[in-house]
């Protein structure tokens, strides 16, 4: 199988500078450091309430790095806009509430597809690679192949909590899901992404996944990054989703 891509989120080190206010630690100094390490894309959300990535972060990543920006948003007027200054190479349509910890699921496509549609349609104009975050449901992936977007980043999070939480069965069932909505994403003509909660313990049978061209992962190593350092971080998941594809 081909070698993964691997994007880095890098919205906590940005939570963690706002934990305390000021300047540091610098996201944009972690986006660097990613892509000198090997990382092939940097992902950042720039949420409706700023609680990590701001607005001046985002235009500083995209001048700062060489390697794609991933510019994770909800599918508001207010994001269009600003995905429309910063130009970055990729969008990622998520949902969003100001409630959730985490974005805690997919993106309803299949009961919003015409909104969606009129609202991709400009930028990928302006040539972003749009992707949408949704659950491995086929009705998902199947209206997503309808409303214009190139990719599919599928939502790994129930897998990945039912491996941390020793839930076999479950952790089976989430994985075959996931297989299964990979294939048709595929045979539908979209890029295959994975991402959300994913860790050393989780990511081999996701890598796996002969379809997925791409995984982005963020929180778990930037918590990593505190004991071992980033460059180490990565290298150790690089090492782990090399040996999955056969690459080791």
């Amino acid at each position: 199988m081909d070698r993964l891509r691997l994007g880095i989120n890098i919205d906590h080190v940005a939570t963690i500078r706002n934990a305390r206010g000021g300047d540091n630690p610098d996201p944009v100094r972690a986006a660097r450091m990613a892509e000198a390490t090997g990382a092939d894309g940097i992902t950042a959300h720039l949420r409706e309430d700023r609680r990590h990535i701001r607005d001046a972060d985002m235009a500083a990543i995209r001048k700062a790095v060489a390697i794609p920006l991933n510019f994770e948003m909800a599918a508001t007027t207010e994001m269009a806009r600003i995905a429309t200054e910063v130009r970055p190479h990729a969008v990622c349509l998520v949902p969003e509430r100001r409630e959730e910890r985490t974005t805690e699921g997919g993106l309803d496509v299949a009961g919003d597809a015409v909104r969606l549609a009129d609202y991709i349609a400009p930028l990928a104009r302006m040539g972003a690679r749009v992707s949408l975050f949704v659950a491995p449901d086929p009705l998902q992936v199947e209206a997503a192949a309808t409303v214009g977007a190139a990719v599919v980043e599928l939502h790994t999070g129930r897998y990945c909590d039912a491996v941390a939480e020793g839930r076999g069965a479950v952790a089976e069932e989430e994985l075959s899901r996931l297989k299964v909505a990979a294939a048709l994403a595929d045979g539908l003509g979209l890029e295959v992404h994975l991402g959300h909660g994913i860790t050393y313990d989780s990511v081999g049978p996701l890598a796996a996944i002969p379809q997925a061209v791409e995984l982005n992962i963020g929180h778990f190593l930037i918590g990593e990054a505190v004991f071992r350092g980033l460059p180490d971080a990565m290298a150790e998941m690089r090492r782990l989703m090399d040996a999955a594809r056969g690459l080791a």
